[in-house]
C-alpha cells in the first residue's frame, strides 16, 4: 500500500448516511464537500451531469454550466466559468449569458471559442490541448480529453476538447471533460481532487475509469457525467485495487 498526501474535507452538507467500501473507497451523498487550500477552502457543488460549482478562495468557478440558469440560484455569481467542449451537456450559449456578471471570464477549447458570441469572446481565453495560463492567481493548464475505442472516435476526437488542472495553492483539481482513459490522464500526478466520467457510448466504462484512477490515484474521485452507468459498480472496482481515493458520490441525477 502506497503512501500518499491526504485532505482534509470539511464542511459537508450530507443528506445520507456514508457507505463505506473497501479500500477506502467511500460513497456519500451530499450537496457539497470543501477541501482545505492553503489560502482556505474550495467547496464543490454538483449541480447536474457534468455541471458544478466551485466556491474558492480566488472567486466562484462554474464547470460547463447548462441548462436552466435557476439551477445556480443560491450560489455566488461567477467570477470564472470553464468550458470543456463544444456538446450540449457541456456548452449553452444561452446558460452562458443568462449567467455571466459584468467581470466574468471564460477559459475554453479553442472550438468553444470560435463559438463565442463576440460579447463573450472578449472575455474568454482560449487552451489547446498542453496549454496553461494564470486567471484571477489560478495555474490552469487544458489536458487533452478524447476517444481511444475505434467505434467512439467520432464522439471526442483527440486534439479538440480539453480537461482541465487547477493548480490552487495546496489543492490539485483535475476535470476529466468527456474522455477514456488516455495516457495524459494515467500520467498526471498529485491530484487532490478528481472529476471522472463513465457512459457508453461517449467516454469509457466503470471498469476504464477505475483502472485510470487506480494509476493515478487522486486523494479523492467524484465520478461525474455517468447518467445509465453505475457508479457504485466504479466504486467498487475501484475498492478491489490497492489505490488510497476516496469516491465521492454527488447528486448528479436527483
Amino acid at each position: 500500500m502506497i503512501t500518499r498526501r491526504r485532505l482534509l474535507a470539511t464542511g459537508a452538507a450530507v443528506t445520507g448516511a456514508s457507505v463505506i467500501l473497501p479500500y477506502a473507497a467511500m460513497a456519500q451523498a451530499g450537496t457539497s464537500q470543501s477541501y482545505d487550500a492553503a489560502d482556505g477552502p474550495v467547496t464543490i457543488s454538483p449541480i447536474a451531469h457534468a455541471s458544478f460549482v466551485m466556491e474558492t478562495p480566488i472567486g466562484t468557478i462554474y464547470n460547463d454550466p447548462v441548462g436552466d440558469a435557476a439551477q445556480y440560484e443560491g450560489h455566488p455569481a461567477p467570477d470564472l466559468i470553464l468550458i470543456t467542449h463544444e456538446h450540449g451537456d457541456h456548452y449553452d450559449a444561452d446558460t452562458l449569458a443568462a449567467l455571466v456578471g459584468p467581470n466574468t471570464q471564460l477559459v475554453t477549447n479553442p472550438a468553444v471559442f470560435e463559438m463565442l458570441p463576440d460579447g463573450l469572446k472578449a472575455r474568454a481565453t482560449a487552451l489547446a490541448n498542453g496549454e496553461e495560463t494564470n486567471i484571477l492567481g489560478l495555474g490552469i493548464q487544458a489536458i487533452p480529453a478524447y476517444n481511444t475505442t475505434e467505434d467512439r472516435l467520432q464522439y471526442h476526437p483527440q486534439g479538440r476538447d480539453n480537461g482541465y488542472v487547477l493548480g490552487f495553492d495546496g489543492l490539485r483539481v483535475y476535470i476529466a471533460g468527456d474522455t477514456e482513459d488516455i495516457p495524459e490522464m494515467r500520467a498526471l500526478t498529485d491530484i487532490d481532487v478528481a472529476f471522472v466520467p463513465f457512459n457508453l457510448p461517449y467516454t469509457m466504462t466503470e471498469e476504464q475509469a477505475a483502472s485510470a484512477v487506480a494509476e493515478f490515484q487522486p486523494a479523492f474521485v467524484y465520478p461525474y457525467h455517468y447518467r445509465d452507468s453505475d457508479p457504485e459498480k466504479f466504486a467498487a472496482l475501484l475498492g478491489d485495487t490497492d489505490a488510497e481515493t476516496e469516491v465521492v458520490m454527488g447528486p448528479w441525477y436527483g
